[in-house]
């Protein structure tokens, strides 16, 4: 199944400064990867579903607070009544499971696709593996799940958008790389991992 998405701004490596952003740009996603990349009105297919975003397309962020998030603190489940930030409270094994899927759920409203670890935990290793998000080295220590904060766009940008490469980036509502940085990656307005659309603002 081809998916073809189309952004008003396309940026397939914000950390390479040369390299060429693309107006009315669109990803043609063929399963889980990357088909080709450029001006929509060269890859529009007959076959191809069409998604529009507007926006700003580039690839999936990654959070490198992931290991804090995931073993240290806990994300409410909704029916708890105590809000969706991660919290610093102490909970039992048996909650922690529950605890990461809701974690690594809600970072993908904010454009993650990647979480640095390592995951010592069982459940948590499990919830990331289960996820389809990249698990990478390197614990950076406490943080919240706008990548954001810890970086700039470019720095933060898990790999660059390559045809061939996994189909793994994020919309956000910002008409440039530096309004991003600016606005935070809470305005994602979808995130797509393995070419699955899994985060859609409602």
């Amino acid at each position: 199944m081809l998916t073809l998405h189309r952004a008003a701004l396309l940026v397939p490596d914000p950390a390479d400064p040369t390299a060429p952003s693309i107006p009315d740009g669109a990803v043609l996603v063929d399963g889980a990867l990357v088909a080709a990349l450029g001006p929509y009105e060269q890859l529009a297919h007959p076959g191809a579903r069409v998604r529009e975003w507007g926006g700003l397309l580039l690839p999936g962020l990654r959070n490198p607070a992931g290991r804090w998030l995931l073993e240290r603190a806990y994300h409410p489940d909704p029916r708890e009544e105590l809000g969706e930030a991660p919290l610093l409270i102490e909970v039992d094994p048996d909650r922690r499971s529950g605890s990461a899927r809701r974690g690594l759920q809600r970072m993908l409203a904010f454009g993650t696709t990647a979480v640095a670890g390592p995951f010592e935990l069982p459940a948590v290793r499990t919830a990331v593996a289960r996820s389809g998000l990249t698990a990478l080295p390197g614990d950076g220590g406490p943080g919240g799940l706008d990548p954001l904060a810890a970086g700039s766009p470019g720095e933060l940008a898990h790999r660059a958008l390559t045809v061939g490469a996994a189909a793994d980036f994020a919309v956000f509502d910002a008409p440039s790389v530096a309004a991003l940085a600016e606005r935070g990656a809470g305005c994602c307005l979808a995130t797509v991992l393995g070419g699955r659309l899994l985060y859609r603002r409602r």
